[in-house]
C-alpha cells in the first residue's frame, strides 16, 4: 500500500469503512445515525476490560484530520449547549473535559460555549497542587482521574457543570464523575456533551434514574447517536484475535509498525521556537479562563508564523502531532498553522496516546499503523510504553511534534524515543515546547465544601397517601428500617441509656372498633368548627404574611392542617400554595437541611410554619431557638419563627384559627389520619449530616386509612362556614392577640400541686392527651368538670388502658395529660432526653 493511500485512509476517504474489518471478525455492529460510519472506525483494545475501540475520524487522537474539523466539531457542540442553556446559565457554566482523549474536544466545548472556564481531569500529579476531586474510568486502560485546580471554586458554584468526553459508551465515567462531584459540589443542572452516543436503552434509563435520584437535571448533546451491538463472547474473540494479529517488534525501516532504532536514512529532528506567551497555561488541567483564553488568541498567528517558517520548502504535507493530554494546545497551533499556509500546505493533526491498540494494515481497520516509544514525562503510574497511530506510513513530510516541558526529557531523545521514532519515518521532525504550566506558589485559598444537593421532596402515592400535589415530604423514607418497639420497652431504653426519643417509634397504636366510632362521631360533630378554624387562620396567614405563602407544616400533626389551609386558599382564592412537611425534633431543632432546601427553592420571607395546636408552647420556643441558629451557621435571615396553628389553647402564638381547646379528630389517631407516615426519626446511623430527618410509610395499613376521609369531611365543610369566617377573621385582625403565655403557667402550676416538679411530664390540651395515651406511659388525666364530647376518646382510651380520669374545676384546657413518673424515659426533657426525678 502507498503512503499516499495510507493518508487517504487515515481520513476516511477510501471508501472502505475502517470499522469493516473488525466487524467481519467479531460480529459488532455499528448502528444508528447514517453520519456513524464517517465518524467512527473500529480497531482492537489491547486490553482485557473492552475488546474493541471506537476511534473516531473527528477527535484528533488515533486518526490524523484537519484541524478545522476538529476544532470546529468541539465548537459546534459548545454552541449548541448555549442554546440548551440560554444565555445567561451559559455565563455561569463550568466545562470539564476527560483525560486524555477528550482535553482538547472539551476546551473546543468550552470556546464555543463563550467565557465559560475550562478544566481537564489529569492523570499527571503535580506537586504543590491539591486534589479537588477525582473519579474513575473503570474500562480504561488507566483509570484513575485526578482534578487539580489552581482555583478550587472553579468547581464550587451553582452554575452549570458540562462534562465533555469523546465518546459516550455507557455512561459509567460519566456516573462516577458527577456522583463523585455532587457530593462535594453540589448543583442543580449538568449537561454531558460527546461526540457520539453509543448507550444501550438500559444505560440511558441508567442515567435517568440517577438524575432523579440526585434531583438534579442531567441533559445529554452529542453530534449523533446509536449502538454497539455485541455478540456473546466478543472479549474473548477479541483476545484471539489480537494475540493472532500482534505482530513482533521490526526495524523501523522495514516497516510501518515500528519497534527498535536503527533506520537507514533517519529524518532530521530540529527545535522550533514557539515564544509561548507568559502565564497563559499550556490547557486545562489547572484551569483555563476567557483571559487565558483572549491572550492565546492574540500570540496564535504569530506562533504559527514562527512554524511555517521552520519548515523545509518542499512540505506539502504536514502533521502537528500533540502530546497525551496536551490537545488543545498542539490542536490550536495546527489551526493557525493551517490558516498561515493557506492551500500550499495540507497540515493535519493527532496526538500520542498511552491507549494501547492492535495495529491491522487493512483498508477497513482504523489503526493501520503503531509506533511504540517509551514514556517521557515520568509518569506517576512508572515507566510505559507510548504510542502514535497512523502516523508512520502516511505520507508526512515533516511532523511538528508538541510537547510540554515536563515531557521535554532525555527519554524523549532517546535512540527508542518518540524524536526517533518519528524520525524513522518522516524526513523532517520539528520539536516545539510549550512550558508546563505551574500554578502559582501561593494558590487561591481552598473553596468550603458546600453540602450534597439535597433531593426533591418524596410525595404521594409513593410515600404517604396523600395527593402529590397536597404536600412533599422533605424527609427521608425509612420504610425498610425496624424502628418501633412496645411502649414500656422503648422507654426503658430511653431511660437506661439517656437515648433521645426521636431515635426510636413507638409501635402504631391500631384503633379499637369503638374507638374508631368515636373518631368518626367527632368528625361529623367538628367537621364545621375545624373547617371554621381552617378558614381563619389561612386568611390571617394571607393578609398579614403572604399573599402567597409557602405552607411548611411540621410533620406530622401539622401536615393534614397544611393540606386543608392549601385547600380553603384554593376554594376561596383559587390559589394553589406550595405546601412542604419538615421535621422538629424536641432538643435537637427543625431539621437544617429543610430549610436549606427551601432557602434555596423559595424566599423564607414568604415561609409560614404550620402545626395543628399548641399546648404548653414547646414547639413554638424550639422553633425560634433553631432559627436563630440557623441564622448563625448558615447566614440565611428572613425565616419567621411565628407558627401558625387551627387552636392555641395556650396562648403561645398570634396566628391561630381558635384559642378554645377542643377537639381536632386528626389528635384521635396517628399514622392513619396523617397520610400514613410515622412521627419523625433522628439517628445517627440513619441521619447523617447532610441527610433529612426520616420517617416511614405504613403502606400494610392502607385498609384502615383515614387520612382522605379526614380532609373532605373538612373541607366539604368550607361553603357552609364561609360567612362566619368572614366575621371572625375581622374580629381576629382587630384584636390583640399578643401570646400571654398562660398556659405555660397553668403547666408549670399542675407539675407542682401533683407533685411532678417537670412541666415535661405534664401535656396539656386535647392533643398532647390523646398522645400521651396512644405514645406514652399515662399516669392520669386531668379533665375539666364538664368537658364530655371532647373527652369522649380520652375516656374510652384511659378506661382501656386503666388510667384514672380526675374532674378539675377551672381548668384551663380542656384536658392535661400526666405522665407516669415511673416513666419518665418516655416524657423527655428539652433536651430530648429522659428526665429524672
Amino acid at each position: 500500500m502507498t503512503e499516499r493511500a495510507h493518508a487517504a485512509h487515515a481520513e476516511g476517504e477510501t471508501g472502505v469503512w475502517s470499522g469493516s474489518w473488525v466487524a467481519e471478525r467479531l460480529g459488532v455492529e455499528l448502528a444508528g445515525d447514517e453520519a456513524l460510519t464517517g465518524l467512527l472506525g473500529l480497531a482492537l483494545r489491547r486490553n482485557p476490560k473492552r475488546a474493541h475501540l471506537l476511534v473516531s475520524n473527528v477527535l484528533g487522537k488515533h486518526v490524523p484530520q484537519s484541524p478545522s474539523v476538529v476544532y470546529g466539531h468541539g465548537v459546534a457542540l459548545g454552541r449548541r449547549v448555549r442554546e440548551l442553556l440560554g444565555a445567561e446559565a451559559a455565563e455561569g457554566a463550568v466545562v470539564l473535559g476527560y483525560a486524555e482523549t477528550a482535553t482538547g474536544l472539551g476546551h473546543s466545548v468550552a470556546d464555543g460555549l463563550g467565557s465559560a472556564p475550562y478544566l481537564h481531569s489529569t492523570r499527571r500529579a503535580v506537586a504543590g497542587v491539591a486534589r479537588a476531586g477525582g473519579f474513575e474510568e473503570s474500562h480504561s486502560h488507566a483509570t484513575s482521574h485526578l482534578l487539580l485546580p489552581q482555583d478550587p471554586a472553579l468547581l464550587a458554584g451553582d452554575g452549570p457543570l458540562v462534562l465533555v468526553d469523546d465518546e459516550f459508551s455507557t455512561g459509567n465515567t460519566v456516573l462516577n464523575t458527577i456522583r463523585a462531584l455532587h457530593e462535594r459540589y453540589p448543583r442543580k443542572r449538568y449537561v454531558v456533551v460527546a461526540l457520539v452516543d453509543m448507550r444501550s436503552p438500559a444505560d440511558a434509563r441508567r442515567l435517568d434514574a440517577f438524575a432523579g435520584e440526585i434531583g438534579a437535571r442531567v441533559d445529554l448533546v452529542t453530534t449523533a447517536s446509536g449502538t454497539v451491538r455485541l455478540p456473546p463472547g466478543v472479549l474473548e474473540k477479541g483476545q484471539d484475535l489480537v494475540a493472532r494479529y500482534e505482530a513482533p517488534p521490526v526495524d523501523p525501516a522495514s516497516g510501518p509498525t515500528g519497534g527498535s532504532p536503527g533506520a537507514a536514512s533517519p529524518g532530521s529532528v530540529e527545535r522550533v521556537e514557539l515564544r509561548w506567551p507568559h502565564d497563559v497555561p499550556d490547557g486545562g488541567r489547572h484551569g483555563f479562563t476567557a483571559a487565558d483564553r483572549d491572550r492565546l488568541e492574540s500570540a496564535l498567528p504569530g506562533m504559527a508564523a514562527r512554524i511555517a517558517d521552520a519548515l523545509p520548502a518542499r512540505a506539502r504535507r504536514v502533521l502537528v502531532l500533540g502530546f497525551e493530554e496536551l490537545m488543545y494546545a498542539p490542536l490550536r497551533l495546527a489551526q493557525a498553522l493551517e490558516q498561515a499556509v493557506g492551500g500550499d500546505v495540507e497540515v493535519r493533526y493527532s496526538t500520542t496516546t498511552r491507549s494501547p491498540v492492535l495495529a491491522v494494515d487493512d483498508p477497513g481497520y482504523a489503526i493501520r499503523t503503531r509506533l511504540v516509544f517509551p514514556a517521557h514525562d515520568d509518569p506517576a503510574d512508572g515507566p510505559g510504553e507510548r504510542y502514535a497511530y497512523n502516523v508512520a506510513g502516511a505520507g508526512f513530510d515533516a511532523v511538528i511534534a508538541v510537547v510540554d516541558s515536563a515531557a521535554d526529557t532525555p527519554a524523549l531523545h532517546a535512540p527508542d524515543g518518540l524524536a526517533a521514532r518519528l524520525a524513522a519515518h518522516v524526513p523532517h521532525v520539528l520539536l516545539a515546547v510549550v512550558p508546563s504550566y505551574v500554578p502559582h506558589a501561593s494558590p487561591a485559598p481552598q473553596a468550603p465544601e458546600r453540602p450534597p444537593m439535597l433531593p426533591e421532596p418524596l410525595r404521594g402515592p409513593a410515600f404517604s397517601s396523600y395527593a402529590p400535589d397536597e404536600v412533599g415530604w422533605l424527609l427521608q423514607d425509612l420504610s425498610d428500617v425496624t424502628l418501633e418497639a412496645p411502649t414500656e420497652e422503648r422507654e426503658e431504653a430511653i431511660q437506661s441509656g439517656g437515648a433521645h426519643y426521636a431515635e426510636s417509634l413507638p409501635v402504631e397504636y391500631q384503633p379499637s372498633e369503638q374507638y374508631q366510632e368515636l373518631f368518626h362521631a367527632a368528625l361529623e360533630s367538628s367537621a364545621a368548627r375545624l373547617a371554621r378554624a381552617v378558614g381563619a387562620v389561612t386568611e390571617v396567614v394571607l393578609t398579614e404574611r403572604s399573599p402567597r405563602p409557602v405552607l411548611v407544616s411540621l410533620a406530622r400533626a401539622g401536615t393534614p392542617v397544611g393540606v386543608l389551609m392549601r385547600r380553603w386558599a384554593r376554594f376561596r382564592h383559587g390559589l394553589d400554595l406550595p405546601h412542604y412537611a419538615v421535621s422538629i425534633v424536641r432538643g435537637r431543632g427543625i431539621d437544617a437541611n429543610a430549610l436549606r432546601w427551601l432557602a434555596d427553592h423559595h424566599d423564607p420571607a414568604d415561609v409560614v410554619f404550620v402545626d395543628g395546636w399548641t399546648g404548653k408552647g414547646a414547639i413554638t420556643r424550639e422553633l425560634a431557638a433553631a432559627l436563630r441558629d440557623f441564622e448563625a451557621s448558615d447566614g440565611v435571615t428572613g425565616f419567621d419563627p411565628e407558627i401558625a396553628v387551627l387552636a392555641d389553647p395556650g396562648s403561645c402564638v398570634r396566628t391561630y384559627g381558635t384559642r378554645d381547646d377542643f377537639l381536632i379528630p386528626s389528635a384521635c389517631l396517628n399514622s392513619t389520619v396523617s397520610g400514613l407516615i410515622s412521627r419523625t426519626v433522628l439517628r445517627a446511623d440513619l441521619v447523617g449530616p447532610h441527610d433529612f430527618h426520616g420517617a416511614k410509610f405504613y403502606r400494610e395499613l392502607a385498609g384502615a386509612d383515614l387520612s382522605p376521609a379526614f380532609l373532605d369531611a373538612v373541607s366539604a365543610r368550607f361553603p357552609d362556614v364561609t360567612e362566619s369566617v368572614d366575621a371572625h377573621v375581622k374580629e381576629l385582625l382587630s384584636a390583640d392577640r399578643t401570646p400571654t403565655w398562660e398556659g405555660w403557667a397553668a403547666v408549670e402550676r399542675i407539675s407542682e400541686e401533683y407533685g411532678i416538679h417537670d412541666v415535661n411530664l405534664v401535656k396539656p390540651g386535647v392533643g398532647e392527651t390523646t398522645r400521651v395515651m396512644l405514645r406514652r406511659v399515662p399516669w392520669k388525666v386531668l379533665a375539666r368538670a364538664g368537658a364530655r364530647a371532647d373527652l369522649d376518646h380520652v375516656r374510652l382510651l384511659a378506661e382501656q388502658r386503666g388510667v384514672p380520669v380526675e374532674e378539675v374545676a377551672d381548668l384551663p384546657y380542656t384536658c392535661v395529660g400526666l405522665i407516669h413518673p415511673q416513666y419518665t424515659r418516655g416524657a423527655t426533657g428539652a433536651d430530648g432526653k429522659a428526665v429524672t426525678l
